[in-house]
């Protein structure tokens, strides 16, 4: 006699354990729940069984093979479309017609005496036996209730209360007589209970019920999953457990590490390699799968955890699921009925409030707190973008396997056919990046436009042309020779904006890039006058009048960045002598340190002062930001830069807005005041306040550490276009830099750094708002209290680090430290709870 175990189901109320595995491979106490289901099969004398199998069917063949290890003949029968339980045992029907045979689902944990139930299968003379289980609660259950012979009289399939008639449920256990087989028709969809049975009954067949006294418990919810590992350490259902009792109800397998001076407290189950060390607590109904290592500190209580989890010194967790492969870091703590998915990193002082589910793959970020499930979005995943883009060490944490998932992931949230411009800095791991972007690109049906090495301002401008849908750029980290920063753009040249990123990360994280077919592979072109495009549109946006009639002298240092391939097609068409300092592409130095950056400055400096230049200007290594000289040879700090700037545009416009990030000191509301122009305030991120900019009465936009926004050309930071404004605004207003600087008042704002451990951000921001009781408060981008004289502070925590950013500004020195003082201290004392 032949036994079918039904494996096809998805089981979807158990995501995410099952989001990447079929639910019959679940573990119940380090064993898959069908492993248990085929060992009690064995015991009672099914050695040839027939596995029906369907979603993620691979995995479960894969698994247990012909069944040799088990001493058992497995064969297969795979459904190409989901075909019900019924379905799926008529898909099998060609080995099944010789005699009786029994069905059992693949994912119940049981130790019903299939024996007995077969003898009543017999002398009932039965067409179908059905297995028959009381339990407290039926609702999610068939309900099937029998005469005093065991005959079945009626069924009724999940009830509502209004319609429970009994506590006698289906436990999807049956034994049949092969002619059911015909009751099914051949590749149509159709289940036991709902569509067979009913049907048979209603003609009179032999339909029984036996009511079975052993356990059964359908795995079917997070909570069954936990209930059926209680049970199992428990003893009330009998299944095989390969571990030896160290003490009354501590199981601990073969190979596992357990220091003399952890605390266990049975019943607990310890698997094979695992590792618990000094001092960590594992306690009650906690499950530990192989190669598991709990560190000291760490306290677990009710947790089930998978294979190859590392458990992180003062850890916590209690009542949750942990899937494979899964770390969990120092502090984390993880909540009752919080569920991890396989392959998550829960990084250290993260908290996961209880029902959170975690899906695979999904990196939570330190010290965040996770109220809500993590399925597609990025709440609690680390975030791939950060103040650059995506940035990390060349060849360590930014590769080429690396860069083809992103550039995949990217032209995944595109159509194909759509045109992408790619570009680079000098340097040679950019370069060779570059490529495997563009492969990727190609690959996923997306048309490429390589603009090669140039200037970030020209690839932003070339990315917002028409028919182009977005840009990526490669370059290397300010200051930091050995990382590289990849910029993703959208069809206006400017930096993602925070949804399109989450659209990329989420596509990025599930892995699910779409790639073209043979006939669809994309064209790499490579545009042949793009910086005479982009030189000849600025000019025509910048007014330039009166520049020539000043017989202007400027010093321009390049960096040996990509601004030098531009200013030869601009500097040609202004008519101002300039000198010109490392005017060449340099791809063995393509940043500099902050050493390396003061000793250039200096330079440029003692340029402009003997040469007696109106002003010198140096570019960073792609032309997107400026540090300003006067004619004096005295460098102007990036927040004077900021207002001097701002005074001559203002000057001249005497109307419009300006948009300003919320950390600028107040001087800049002043000088916009006093030439009638508005301040639009805006957060501290860039893409907000490139949005800002897009405003059709914006302008002026600088962001006070060395970029500025020309809106009238484009909304996007632009060093090279800002040089060319600053030439015609010091020509027009006749006034030099010194002058300018010399007239506007000085700012007395100060700045501080103060660790913040990433749990107690929380805390401190609250901290601050209710020691701020009574003044008025600002929230555009963190917590700006301002006093009654005007002076304020800001508090504003990191979004990358575990710091917290304050800035106080005040009408004297001593008022700006005083508040400054007085918020740090707020700060340490929230931060040291």
């Amino acid at each position: 006699m032949k036994a079918v175990v039904m494996a096809g189901g998805e089981g979807t109320r158990l995501r995410p354990m099952t989001a990447n595995q079929p639910k019959p491979l679940l573990p119940i106490i380090n064993r898959p729940i069908m492993e248990h289901v085929l060992r009690l099969l064995k015991r009672h004398g099914f050695t040839e069984t027939v596995v029906t199998v369907q979603f993620l069917a691979p995995l479960i063949r894969n698994y247990f093979g012909d069944g040799d290890e088990l001493d058992m003949s497995l064969h297969y029968a795979t459904e190409e479309v989901p075909l019900g339980t019924a379905g799926s045992v008529k898909n099998a029907a060609d080995k099944l017609r010789e005699d009786r045979f029994l069905v059992i689902s693949g994912d119940a944990l049981t130790d019903i005496d299939l024996t007995d139930m077969l003898r009543f299968h017999r002398e009932n003379r039965a067409l179908v036996t059905i297995g028959l289980k009381r339990v407290p609660n039926p609702l999610e259950f068939g309900i099937i209730i029998v005469d005093d012979n065991g005959r079945i009289q009626r069924f009724l399939e999940k009830p509502t209360w209004g319609q429970v008639f009994s506590d006698t449920v289906n436990t999807g256990i049956y034994i049949m007589e092969p002619s059911v087989l015909d009751e099914i028709e051949a590749g149509q969809s159709a289940d036991w209970s709902s569509d067979v049975f009913p049907k048979m009954l209603d003609r009179g067949c032999r339909l029984f019920g036996y009511v079975a006294d052993g356990y059964w418990e359908d795995v079917g919810t997070h909570e069954s999953y936990l209930k059926a590992q209680a049970d199992v350490l428990e003893g009330k259902v009998k299944v095989d457990l390969d571990a030896f009792e160290l003490a009354p109800g501590v199981w601990v397998a073969e190979g596992a590490s357990v220091d003399p001076e952890a605390v266990l407290h049975g019943p607990v189950y310890i698997g094979d390699y695992a590792k618990v060390e000094a001092g960590a607590e594992v306690r009650e109904y906690t499950v530990l799968g192989s190669n598991v290592v709990v560190k000291e500190g760490a306290f677990l209580q009710r947790a089930v955890v998978s294979d190859n989890v590392y458990v992180g010194p003062a850890a916590h967790l209690r009542g949750c699921v942990i899937g494979k492969n899964t770390d969990v870091m120092t502090g984390a703590r993880i909540e009752e009925n919080a569920v991890v998915g396989d392959e998550c990193v829960i990084e250290a002082e993260a908290y996961v409030s209880s029902s959170v589910k975690i899906y695979p793959f999904k990196t939570i970020e330190a010290g965040s707190v996770v109220n809500t499930s993590v399925i597609w979005e990025s709440r609690g995943q680390r975030s791939l973008f950060g103040p650059r883009g995506v940035s990390g060490l060349v060849n360590v944490e930014i590769t080429p396997e690396l860069c083809v998932r992103l550039a995949s992931a990217y032209a995944t949230t595109l159509r194909k056919g759509d045109t992408v411009v790619t570009s680079r800095d000098a340097s040679r791991a950019a370069r060779a990046l570059k490529r495997a972007v563009i492969s990727a690109l190609n690959s996923s049906a997306i048309n490429v436009v390589d603009l090669e090495a140039a200037a970030l301002p020209v690839a932003r401008f070339n990315t917002s042309r028409e028919n182009v849908k977005g840009g990526i750029a490669l370059r290397t980290t300010s200051g930091d020779p050995q990382s590289v920063d990849i910029v993703f753009m959208d069809g206006a040249g400017a930096d993602l904006s925070q949804v399109a990123q989450r659209k990329l990360e989420r596509v990025f994280s599930r892995q699910e890039y779409r790639r073209a077919f043979p006939g669809e592979i994309a064209e790499l072109t490579f545009p042949a006058r793009a910086v005479d495009t982009y030189a000849r549109e600025l000019l025509g946006c910048v007014d330039m009048s009166g520049v020539k009639d000043t017989e202007m002298k400027v010093v321009v240092d390049c960096a040996g960045g990509t601004s030098s391939l531009v200013l030869p097609s601009l500097l040609g068409r202004v008519g101002v002598d300039v000198l010109t300092v490392n005017n060449r592409l340099d791809d063995a130095s393509p940043t500099e340190t902050l050493a390396e950056r003061r000793r250039d400055l200096q330079r440029l400096a003692e340029l402009v002062a003997s040469s007696r230049a109106a002003f010198g200007v140096r570019f960073d290594p792609v032309g997107e930001r400026v540090s300003l000289v006067d004619e004096m040879g005295q460098l102007i700090s990036e927040e004077r830069a900021l207002l001097v700037v701002l005074d001559l545009v203002a000057a001249e416009r005497r109307g419009g807005r300006v948009a300003l990030p919320v950390t600028t000191t107040r001087v800049a509301e002043m000088v916009c005041r006093f030439h009638g122009v508005q301040v639009d305030w805006t957060a501290t991120s860039l893409d907000t306040l490139t949005r800002a900019a897009a405003h059709p009465e914006m302008i002026f936009a600088g962001d006070g550490r060395g970029g500025f926004i020309v809106p009238e050309f484009a909304p996007t930071l632009d060093g090279l276009a800002v040089f060319l404004r600053l030439l015609g605004l010091v020509a027009r207003t006749r006034l030099s830099l010194s002058q300018i600087d010399a007239r506007i008042p000085e700012a007395r704002l100060l700045k501080r750094t103060v660790p913040t451990p990433w749990a107690h951000k929380g805390a401190v921001m609250r901290s601050v708002v209710e020691a701020a009781e009574g003044h008025r408060l600002d929230t555009t981008d963190g917590v700006r209290v301002v006093e009654d004289d005007g002076s304020w502070a800001l508090v504003l925590p990191d979004p990358a680090e575990a710091v917290t950013h304050l800035w106080a500004e005040g009408h004297d020195m001593d008022t700006a430290q005083s508040l400054l003082e007085h918020w740090a201290r707020v700060v340490e004392q929230a931060a040291g709870e």
